[in-house]
């Protein structure tokens, strides 16, 4: 697959481009692979495949949803409180933790900006914001995704 970018992106097709092409591409699926598929691949992997394309229009609504909270708080100054919410996670995988806190970030009016262990740090510029983090629904969509335990963390306060 990346020989094949490879090819399509370069755009030269003469032997030493083809083949550079060829050995950066033998190179990097040989260093990585154990990074992206550390177990071979599966049913359930197909499975974590299938859940996560149906968590992807989930999460772009609320992108949506969170660009007009942001477009409201610019309308209404007086409403930005900026915050930090400190939350402890159920997911144990650090895929799905990684999920959850890029999943965070893309979510306009918050952002991730530590996790420590089993502990999030996530600045949120409202109330509003931060209520949506303490709802944990976007922690037991991702928990459902890569089959983490349901019972998902709940806040511990402002730090």
């Amino acid at each position: 697959m990346l020989f094949a970018f490879w090819l399509v992106f370069s755009g030269h097709f003469d032997v030493f481009h083809v083949s550079l092409g060829l050995i950066c591409s033998v190179t990097v699926a040989t260093l990585s692979y154990d990074l992206v598929l550390s177990d071979t691949l599966s049913s359930r992997t197909a499975m974590i495949a299938w859940r996560f394309v149906q968590y992807t229009p989930w999460l772009l609504y609320e992108v949506v949803v969170a660009n007009f909270h942001v477009l409201a708080l610019v309308l209404q100054p007086g409403r930005i409180r900026p915050q930090v919410v400190r939350f402890k996670t159920a997911l144990t995988s650090d895929l799905a933790k990684v999920t959850l806190a890029n999943s965070i970030t893309l979510t306009p009016g918050t952002i991730t900006m530590d996790v420590d262990g089993d502990e999030f740090y996530v600045h949120a510029v409202s109330d509003e914001a931060a209520q949506s983090v303490k709802l944990d629904d976007m922690e037991r969509r991702v928990a459902y995704v890569f089959f983490e335990p349901r019972d998902a963390g709940r806040p511990v306060g402002k730090p």
